[in-house]
């Protein structure tokens, strides 16, 4: 038995709102261990909407609608729904007087469109909605298949799930198990060099892993089914110990740790401290680190030297490297990272100098080139030179070359340690 998520909106398919729901709903199906292996989003047309309604009926036994409960005349879920099966609408007087009481209760008077809301499939069940207007329903409209119908509203979707549907799927015999997952990050190796050192892995069937990319980091996703988290859990384990001995440093955290947190540990239990020094990025950097709560225990600040005359007055940069080398250099970023060291009384000093496009790249200085400097604590110092390409946007170079910087300190700190 699997379920199927269906959500409906025009909006959807247009991009003006963000589709939160099925995020929501695929992470409750796994923590009542239904198997969930297709979405699906469908505009406000009936014609389309009967067509995603054939498709999941011959694949899923549990099919959960969310959008199109409203109102207006776009609003088709519960009708098309009634057309496919072959049955008819029925007005639930019920759920005409508890619009009605929602209504007097902010005062305000129902309107006439808002009947359509108690209009349901003949033999399907509410589904109460607490919060708005606008019931679902749990239908049975042929054996073996459940049908369930949500608002859009994510705020209203989360309440009936909760309070209505997880009751009603326990009942059925769903909860006793759970599908409990844990993601494994990985910077610095790409998602095939990943894939290959770790393939046998990928034959395993409980738990199972899987690779994917994120945001210029690397992950594998071992998933557990069993009947606790912490059953699934002692299951996972061990696979994420051995792989953690294959990937070695390219590994960094798992599941909400970011690289910030991580150096952020390193560096707190060295009793060591931080700056930073900024061009390309503009602060970004700073604000990841300050992102994390009690950062202040070792990060103590940051120069942001987007001008060549902020590096030289604040950081020392010389002026004639500026001119013989250019900001983009690998000299520049180790004085950057040696003046701010100074400047601030740091342990450690981390810089970044860069071109993030879209202007401002030359032959030998391409958009996407970013040096990065660190000066530590024996005087040593270092750069390193990254070459992310014009492809990226501004955005994504800047992004990833603060995580690139912080991954250089982390994999640096784990040789101090």
């Amino acid at each position: 038995m699997s379920a199927e998520i269906i959500c409906v909106g025009t909006e959807l398919l247009l991009g003006d709102i963000l589709n939160s729901n099925s995020q929501y709903l695929a992470q409750q199906l796994a923590k009542l261990g239904i198997p969930h292996y297709y979405q699906s989003v469908v505009g406000d047309n009936p014609e389309r909407l009967q067509q995603v309604i054939e498709i999941a009926v011959s694949r899923a036994q549990i099919i959960i609608f969310t959008g199109g409960l409203g109102p207006t005349p776009d609003d088709l879920t519960c009708e098309t729904l009634a057309d496919y099966f072959g049955v008819p609408l029925i007005e639930r007087t019920d759920i005409i007087q508890d619009i009605a009481d929602k209504f007097a209760e902010r005062g305000r008077v129902m309107t006439d469109n808002n009947r359509k809301q108690a209009l349901i499939p003949q033999g399907a069940e509410v589904l109460p909605n607490p919060t708005g207007t606008a019931p679902g329903i749990i239908w049975h409209p042929r054996p073996g298949l459940t049908i369930f119908t949500f608002p859009g509203v994510p705020s209203e979707m989360y309440r009936m799930w909760e309070d209505t549907a997880v009751p009603f799927l326990k009942s059925q015999g769903w909860g006793k198990e759970i599908i409990y997952s844990r993601s494994l990050k990985f910077w610095g190796i790409g998602e095939s060099a990943l894939a290959e050192k770790v393939a046998p892995f990928f034959d395993l069937t409980n738990p199972t892993v899987a690779p994917y990319a994120g945001k210029g980091e690397v992950r594998l996703r071992i998933s557990a089914k069993a009947t606790s988290q912490a059953a699934a859990s002692d299951l996972i384990t061990p696979i994420e110990q051995e792989l953690k001995k294959i990937t070695g440093l390219d590994y960094y955290g798992a599941d909400h740790e970011t690289l910030a947190m991580v150096v952020g540990q390193s560096l707190r239990s060295a009793g060591q401290t931080l700056s930073v020094a900024e061009s390309c990025t503009g602060g970004g950097l700073g604000q990841m680190l300050t992102d994390v709560p009690g950062s202040s225990d070792y990060f103590w600040g940051g120069i942001i030297s987007y001008a060549n005359s902020v590096k030289v007055a604040l950081l020392d940069v010389s002026p004639e490297d500026l001119d013989n080398f250019g900001a983009v250099s690998p000299i520049v970023a180790e004085q950057m990272a040696i003046g701010v060291k100074k400047r601030l009384l740091t342990t450690w000093g981390l810089s970044i100098t860069g071109i993030a496009g879209p202007q401002g790249g030359t032959d030998t200085k391409p958009v996407g080139l970013v040096y990065i400097g660190l000066a530590g604590p024996q005087q040593q110092v270092t750069s390193v030179e990254y070459k992310f390409g014009s492809i990226r946007d501004r955005s994504f170079i800047r992004f990833i070359s603060a995580c690139a910087a912080l991954d250089n300190l982390r994999r640096t700190l784990f040789t101090y340690q």
